[in-house]
C-alpha cells in the first residue's frame, strides 16, 4: 500500500512530475515528504517567500485535482522562546500555506514522552493535545489527551499533565456509582455540560476498561450502553 519513488538517478522534488505521476498510478490519497527541506528543490531558498510559495502552490493545486492529502514533516530551529510560528526552518509561509499544523516535542523532564499538540486548525475546530510514551517493551504507547499548551510545550513544560483524563476517569466513576450498565447518551451529554470533551470522555472510557453495547426498553426500543468490566476500577 506504500509507493516510494526511487531518486538513485535524480532527487525528488514538490514540482516534480514523477510526483504526480505517482499519484495517477496508485490512486494515492496521502503524500509524505519528510523532511520538507530536502523536497524544496536546489533552486529554491526556503528561507524567501516568493520563491516557496509557487512550490507550495504547485503541490496544494495537485492536492485538490487528485483529492489527495499532503504531510509535510519539518524541524524546529533552536530559538527558545520564539513563538511557534518562527520555529519552524524556512519561511513562515510553509506553516501560512498549511491548513493544519501540528507540532510533536517531547517533554523536558520526561524525555520518554511526546506530545502532538495543534498549533493551527483553519478547516475545524483545534484537537485535544496527545501525549503518548516510548517505551522499550511496548514501543510507542498513546497517553491520551494531554493537558498542555503550545507554549507550554515549546519551552519543555508539563503544564497540567494528564488531568483532563483524570477528571474524566473521576467523573465516569462517580457516574457509574454501583451501576454495571449504564445509557451511552445519558454520560455523553453530563460531560458536555461539565465541560469534558468527548474525545477526552472516550479515551478515559477505554483507559478504563468499559465496553459498549446495546440494551432494549419494555417498548422494544434499542439504545447504546456502556458496560463496567467485572473487576472495576475503584475510586
Amino acid at each position: 500500500m506504500i509507493r516510494v519513488i526511487d531518486e538513485t538517478e535524480k532527487e525528488l522534488c514538490m514540482t516534480d512530475d514523477r510526483l504526480e505521476k505517482a499519484i495517477v498510478e496508485t490512486g494515492a490519497r496521502l503524500i509524505i515528504l519528510d523532511p520538507i527541506q530536502a523536497y524544496i528543490g536546489a533552486k529554491v531558498d526556503m528561507h524567501r517567500a516568493n520563491e516557496i510559495r509557487p512550490v507550495l502552490k504547485h503541490l496544494g493545486m495537485i492536492a485538490e485535482k487528485y483529492n489527495c492529502a499532503v504531510i509535510l514533516i519539518g524541524h524546529m530551529n533552536k530559538a527558545s522562546g520564539s513563538k511557534s510560528t518562527y520555529r519552524g526552518l524556512g519561511s513562515i509561509d510553509i506553516q501560512a500555506t498549511a491548513r493544519s499544523v501540528l507540532l510533536v516535542a517531547r517533554l523536558r523532564d520526561k524525555s520518554n514522552i511526546r506530545i502532538m499538540a495543534h498549533d493551527k486548525s483553519s478547516l475545524a475546530p483545534a484537537g485535544d493535545a496527545i501525549g503518548f510514551e516510548m517505551t522499550e517493551d511496548r514501543g510507542m504507547v498513546c497517553i491520551g489527551p494531554y493537558d498542555i499548551t503550545i507554549d507550554e510545550l515549546l519551552m519543555g513544560n508539563e503544564g497540567r499533565g494528564k488531568k483532563k483524563l483524570d477528571i474524566a476517569e473521576s467523573f465516569i466513576k462517580e457516574f457509574f456509582g454501583l451501576s454495571k450498565e449504564i445509557a451511552s447518551n445519558d454520560i455523553l451529554q453530563e460531560a458536555a455540560k461539565r465541560g469534558i470533551k468527548r474525545n477526552t470522555l472516550l479515551s478515559a472510557k477505554k483507559k478504563l476498561g468499559i465496553t459498549s453495547g446495546k440494551s432494549k426498553l419494555d417498548d422494544g426500543t434499542s439504545f447504546w450502553t456502556w458496560i463496567m468490566p467485572d473487576e472495576r476500577v475503584l475510586l
